[in-house]
């Protein structure tokens, strides 16, 4: 690992990114690998974004990216070698998969575990909120962020790659807007989200009849529109546990509200009313929002840079419309144009972690997007 400069009592790096989802990770590999001294900020208890899993009674619950599916190259590739490392396997239904036009690739302990693999090396720092970044009279970025035992941290970069949805990336530049080239903030405002909330509820008795699939999608309804079997997923899983995703529109309603109980239990009567009656009584469950599940909105470039006062970029899968693989695109885009900004380093041609001592490769890539 590399020594870290320190100036008074600021730690110093060569790049700060902010976010650990699949952009940023992907982001930060390619930098750290080429030499950058890299920091990630987190601002939960772990690394994946929407790639989420929670983890109840003991079991792994994956309430956001439910599957991984091949929508390009770059997804393709990292399924196929984390399929050859057992990370993920091929999510089999009630159908013949050979008849299914996209196969669907589900991890055994979690869908995070996708993100907690690429994440292996990298110096990341959880339950940090990054709250105000500035320039330096030296010409250097201050990140002051929060954590849950102190306010106020600080520490500089010559770099800043902000790996968060738009409008959060908003909420920190927007106090420096004249700092900023109007072109970036106004291509940062138009980037628009479509909110979820996510259901997570288990059934114990084994007598439940099984859904006609692990995976329903519910459209045109107005209020679903995905549920899947998550216990499918888990050979080992004793009890039955659904995960339902509601739509935009119904989201919308509750993106406010400070208690999502109600919200829950309209859910579940209403899968319910349009698959099976004991969907209404799960024997425990909980819910999560997605403030920012799926761009409405997306950027045409694969990130947003700007040297205008100091290097930073802005990625993620908004920019682009198939999450998994523009976030991954993305991520390697901003590596690219935060290297010109900066030493240009020989980056890396495979986005690669350390395991022990030796080195896996996790996925080609072209570093000149």
């Amino acid at each position: 690992m590399l020594s870290i400069n320190r100036t008074g009592d600021f730690v110093v790096f060569d790049i700060a990114i902010i976010g650990a989802g699949m952009a940023g990770l992907t982001c930060a590999q390619q930098l750290y690998q080429a030499g950058y001294r890299v920091v990630v900020l987190e601002k939960s208890r772990g690394v994946g974004g929407r790639v989420a899993t929670r983890r109840i009674h003991r079991t792994p619950v994956d309430h956001g990216v439910p599957f991984l599916e091949a929508k390009g190259k770059l997804s393709q590739q990292l399924i196929e070698t984390l399929c050859d490392r057992g990370i993920l396997h091929l999510w089999m239904d009630n159908q013949d998969q050979a008849e299914c036009p996209s196969p669907r690739y589900v991890a055994p302990t979690g869908m995070t575990a996708i993100a907690k693999y690429l994440a292996q090396g990298l110096d990341i720092r959880f339950s940090c909120r990054v709250c105000a970044i500035a320039p330096t009279p030296e010409q250097t970025w201050q990140i002051t962020y929060h954590t849950p035992e102190e306010t106020d941290n600080n520490l500089t970069a010559a770099a800043v790659v902000m790996a968060i949805p738009a409008p959060q990336a908003l909420t920190v530049l927007e106090p420096l807007e004249k700092e900023f080239p109007s072109k970036l903030l106004e291509s940062l405002r138009a980037v628009e989200f479509n909110p979820c909330l996510s259901i997570m509820a288990g059934y114990s008795n084994p007598q439940q009849p099984p859904l006609t699939s692990n995976s329903i999608n519910c459209s045109p309804d107005d209020t679903l529109s995905w549920i899947g079997l998550d216990s499918s997923k888990r050979s080992n899983s004793t009890s039955l546990i659904c995960v339902f995703h509601s739509t935009a529109e119904f989201a919308q309603h509750y993106l406010e509200a400070a208690d999502l109980q109600e919200a829950g239990q309209q859910l579940l009567t209403h899968a319910a009313q349009i698959l099976v009656p004991w969907l209404k009584t799960p024997d425990w469950f909980q819910i999560h929002r997605w403030r920012y599940a799926f761009p409405r909105t997306s950027a045409p470039q694969d990130c947003l840079a700007t040297t205008t006062p100091l290097p930073l970029v802005s990625c993620g899968d908004w920019c682009g419309n198939n999450l998994i693989e523009s976030a991954i695109k993305s991520g390697l885009a901003a590596a690219v144009k935060i290297n010109q900004q900066l030493r240009q380093l020989s980056l890396p041609d495979q986005v690669i972690s350390f395991v022990g001592t030796g080195l896996i490769t996790i996925l080609s890539c072209f570093t000149q997007i």
